[in-house]
């Protein structure tokens, strides 16, 4: 095979698609109507053509019948529980004292920085930790302070 020399490059066959002209006669086979059918609101100019338009019928949305409530105040707080905590101190991605939604997210423990933490008690801790955050469990701040730690409960607008 010859090397490509780049006066010659050429696109691969079949990549490249003719245009369709449309309304250009007979003879390019989209004469007549113009691939827009015959008669209807397509046919015509200034068509509106919505993408949830269902041509007039009952529309799925108005069809379906509503149940169920969400509420506007809910909160939707990002999980930490103990044994992660627990190895973030260990392997020293966190002080033991001065843990923050701050710290957590830069330690990766959490994705978001606005999003409100919730420390949850799953596992184990035995490190004396000060942790802040938004929300904790019963079980988590009964294991945080049995291990000689502190909580304390941050505003949800403190970051």
């Amino acid at each position: 095979m010859t090397k490509p020399i780049l006066s010659n490059l050429t696109h691969a066959k079949g990549s490249r698609k003719r245009v369709k002209r449309i309304g250009r006669g007979q003879g390019s086979g989209h004469g007549g109507t113009a691939t827009r059918g015959h008669k209807g609101e397509g046919a015509r100019s200034g068509t509106h053509n919505r993408p949830w338009f269902e041509g007039g019928q009952m529309p799925l949305v108005r069809r379906v019948p509503k149940f169920g409530f969400h509420s506007p105040f809910r909160v939707s707080y990002q999980v930490v529980n103990l044994d992660d905590l627990a190895k973030a101190v260990v392997s020293g991605k966190l002080q033991g004292k001065g843990i923050t939604p701050a710290t957590l997210y830069a330690s990766g423990l959490v994705g978001k920085k606005t999003q409100p933490v919730k420390v949850l008690g799953t596992g184990e801790i035995t490190q004396a930790v000060e942790v802040s955050a938004h929300a904790f469990s019963g079980t988590a701040t009964k294991k945080i302070e049995s291990a000689g730690g502190r909580t304390t409960v941050l505003n949800r607008t403190s970051r």
